[in-house]
């Protein structure tokens, strides 16, 4: 029995989006290309190479004859290749509005939408930290994207949260989680490029936590190689006495080391305290091609 039908087989189905199976993480021997994720009521099966119509055929039916859940389902494919993204309705339907629950945060996704649904479930423990230890903290969420963090900070007793992405449709999403959440105040929501707004970010600062995971590789917005040394050179700035700040890097080709070597010499008055596991169904034969969460702290 493969990975992918046997993490299905023993997944326990409920209201809580996850991931239920991530052959990207190298532990399953010809499933690297394969991911299963429940947004409920949807199952979304994504492949990271061509497969070709019997392939196809053969997972799905794999999928529905495994699927244990009383709903119908619904299963949504996508398939990169190449920079190419085909997504498609299998059978059953997506909600219109489609919402999940994370822990008790609710969120708007967007499956037939491109590559990003509107939320990393990678970054699921990254949002529970932050959700414990934001109370009374003025928090500053960088490439907020759709604000995930800024309503965990909220709802863990944040004062204040700025959200600045350059991305105003992100961000406009990110209203409505809030909403979603029944959270419409403690948030603020700026649509600007942040290598050109650190005047604003210093005035509206200092943070008690700050908060950056920018894209690894997006043209015209954030390449890590050469635009994370530039954003370390204004962090310490920002934070207040003792701030912290949660650094993110979802680069497989660039390890922890490049990450705190970057704060060593830049930042040297960030202090690392440790990094953030993933959670364990996104388990990599190489930790370090894994999501990378640093938390550090001004000394």
């Amino acid at each position: 029995m493969s990975g992918l039908i046997n993490a299905l087989e023993h997944f326990t189905f409920n209201n809580q989006v996850q991931r239920v199976f991530h052959g990207r993480g190298g532990l399953f021997a010809g499933e690297e290309h394969l991911c299963l994720d429940w947004y409920p009521p949807v199952i979304l099966l994504t492949s990271f190479k061509t497969l070709d119509e019997a392939q196809q055929q053969v997972l799905f039916s794999q999928i529905a004859d495994t699927y244990s859940h009383s709903d119908e389902l619904c299963l949504v494919f996508q398939q990169r290749q190449a920079g190419q993204t085909v997504t498609s309705v299998v059978c059953g339907q997506v909600p219109d509005n489609h919402v999940v629950i994370e822990d008790e945060a609710k969120f708007a996704v967007h499956l037939l939408r491109g590559q990003n649904h509107g939320l990393f479930l990678d970054m699921a423990n990254g949002r529970k930290w932050v959700k414990q230890h934001a109370k009374h903290k003025k928090v500053l969420n960088l490439f907020a994207y759709t604000c995930g963090f800024s309503v965990a900070a909220i709802q863990g007793g944040a004062d204040e949260v700025v959200n600045m992405d350059m991305s105003k449709g992100a961000l406009s999403i990110g209203k409505q989680n809030h909403l979603l959440n029944n959270l419409p105040n403690g948030a603020r929501y700026l649509g600007h490029d942040i290598f050109k707004s650190w005047g604003k970010l210093t005035k509206l600062g200092p943070y008690d936590l700050i908060i950056a995971d920018p894209p690894s590789n997006q043209k015209g917005s954030f390449v890590a190689t050469k635009d994370y040394e530039r954003l370390l050179k204004r962090l310490p700035s920002l934070l207040a006495d003792s701030g912290e700040v949660l650094l993110c890097l979802n680069a497989p080709e660039l390890d922890c080391d490049f990450l705190m070597d970057q704060v060593a010499t830049t930042a040297p008055s960030l202090q690392f305290i440790e990094r953030i596991a993933n959670p364990s169904v996104f388990a990599d034969i190489d930790e370090q091609k894994s999501l990378k969460v640093l938390r550090y702290k001004q000394m």
